[in-house]
């Protein structure tokens, strides 16, 4: 086992790069380790976990910003180990050392994602069980159907925006909007979905000079519609997390939320901007797909585990002195969950180029206790707007070559800043009316796929046998409908109409299910019906 860290506050041993070494300023630190931020980091992530595993084995010593010591575990059983053992590894980022000694300042530019809040993913044992018992029990209580028809519907409106235009950047005014519109939907303020809502999700999380001012954005949104959901409940998750019996604060609910939004917001976008550029730049890829030989979520899992939406988690905090992947893990020790290097480990994926079908042991959700809880709901988004983008749009071809792509990169993800595709304009199409993405009362509504229907056989037009008249009598006016039925007491007998009356008679009977184009209609109706929308 190796401790290359110093532990004084702000020092580190091994040598240091000469001015003069290439390396110097770029990638490398303070006592020879590698940064785990710039511009190498950022440019090549994959690259740097290739390097730190050859170096270090399955957890590697990392530079965080200011060249504050971490490790980063890039093992995928390591990992596993670590997300699954709170006892050892602790999600109260209280614990990390170099916060009580000062090391790090409350001012450092990953303070937004370590500072202690609140919330479930900062809390261990009981805290934990009450505050993630309540979002996961807020989840369960979501319509999958209903929010998948909102999906399908959100997508169709976004492509109408641009489907007249033959060309469009599918990461600004596709993969960057629809989960917004979604989760502003679900959470119950669709009201605040606008673009700046969409910015500010976006700035909040890189530690930009404005993310203060894009965190209080979203906060005062959140906390408008928890004062509201007090007074006024409504079927959305807001109000489930306010009557939970679990009792939070508004500030808990708040919190709950912005963290519900802003991490599926991210995740999402994230994992639609990557499943449309492996379509746009991986002939193999979409030939699979549209030869029918994948299925888009057969797409997004595969993406999740070459493009996972979050890169890394920051993070875990040792317990007590302990050891992982070789490495003397001392109490205090700040460590990195590694998504991106675990899907990519060699003793689980020997050949990177293997597909991974119905594979769903990869960590792009995390693992543990603390795993994400709404991956479903991330799922069904990428599932069903990258469906609906290309049934809309099935020519759809990158705009520009794929050498121009750029991502911007930090510890945590790795996004795509733009993806211009072409494709042949088109006229905008209807969108109707979603329902609500809660789950619906049987005591109150029975749901159908569709009305059920009843095949009344055509009624029988029966003519009275003919009988003598009365003498003096006239003769009886026509029975209604033009079936010459005539009134008189003798025994009744069926005569058949002429054959356009019957042909007119029947056309008006027999319900439309039973014409000749119905099963193809049916089949239609069932199939949009499984898929949700």
């Amino acid at each position: 086992m190796t401790t290359p860290f110093h532990y004084e506050p702000g020092a580190a041993t091994g040598p240091v790069p000469p001015p003069e070494c290439p390396a110097h300023g770029l990638g490398v630190g303070p006592g020879g380790l590698r940064r785990f931020y710039g511009p190498e980091a950022e440019r090549d992530p994959a690259g740097l976990y290739d390097k730190l595993r050859a170096e270090h084995g399955t957890v590697a010593p990392i530079l965080l910003h200011g060249d504050v010591p971490a490790w980063l575990v890039l093992g995928h059983s390591e990992n596993l180990h670590m997300t699954r053992t709170p006892s050892q590894f602790s999600r109260d980022s209280r614990r990390w050392r170099a916060l009580q000694d000062g090391s790090v300042a409350p001012d450092h530019p990953l303070a937004p994602i370590f500072t202690w809040q609140p919330v479930c993913v900062f809390a261990d044992g009981d805290t934990h069980e009450r505050l993630r018992g309540a979002v996961t029990d807020s989840m369960a209580r979501i319509d999958h159907r209903g929010v998948r028809r909102h999906i399908n519907r959100f997508s169709n409106r976004l492509v109408n925006d641009f489907c007249q235009e033959g060309r469009v950047d599918l990461v600004s005014r596709f993969a960057e909007q629809l989960p917004m519109m979604v989760m502003c939907a679900i959470l119950g303020m669709p009201e605040e979905y606008n673009d700046r809502m969409v910015q500010a999700a976006r700035d909040m999380t890189r530690g930009t000079a404005t993310a203060v001012a894009s965190n209080a954005y979203v906060v005062a949104a959140l906390s408008r519609l928890v004062q509201r959901r007090r007074t006024e409940p409504a079927s959305d998750f807001a109000t489930w997390l306010v009557e939970h019996p679990a009792g939070m604060t508004d500030t808990e609910v708040t919190e709950h939320l912005r963290l519900i939004l802003i991490a599926a917001y991210e995740a999402t976008a994230n994992l639609i901007a990557n499943v449309l550029r492996m379509v746009l730049t991986d002939p193999r890829f979409r030939a699979r797909l549209s030869g029918g030989h994948m299925t888009v979520p057969e797409a997004v899992e595969q993406t999740l585990w070459d493009e996972p939406p979050f890169t890394a988690v920051f993070g875990r905090w040792a317990v007590g002195d302990t050891e992982l992947g070789g490495q003397r893990i001392r109490e205090g020790d700040a460590l990195i969950v590694g998504i991106a290097p675990a899907n990519t480990d060699p003793v689980v994926r020997p050949d990177l180029t293997a597909n991974m079908e119905g594979n769903r042991s990869h960590l792009a959700f995390s693992g543990g206790p603390h795993e994400c809880p709404g991956q479903d709901i991330g799922r069904a988004i990428a599932d069903v707007g990258v469906d609906a983008l290309l049934m809309r749009l099935p020519d759809l071809e990158l705009a520009v070559d794929e050498s121009e792509l750029r991502w911007i990169g930090n510890i945590m993800s790795r996004h795509l800043v733009e993806l211009p595709a072409d494709f042949a304009a088109r006229p905008p199409q209807d969108d109707d009316e979603p329902p609500s993405t809660g789950r619906r009362d049987p005591e109150r509504e029975n749901w159908e796929v569709q009305s059920p229907v009843r095949h009344t056989p055509p009624a029988t037009v029966r003519t009275p046998a003919p009988s003598p008249a009365p003498a003096g009598a006239g003769t009886q006016a026509a029975a209604p409908g033009g079936a010459g039925a005539v009134q008189g007491g003798g025994v009744q007998t069926e005569t058949a109409p002429d054959d356009t009356a019957a042909g007119q008679s029947a056309a008006g009977r027999i319900p439309r299910q039973r014409r000749p184009a119905a099963p193809a209609r049916l089949w239609r109706a069932v199939a949009r019906w499984w898929s949700g929308y």
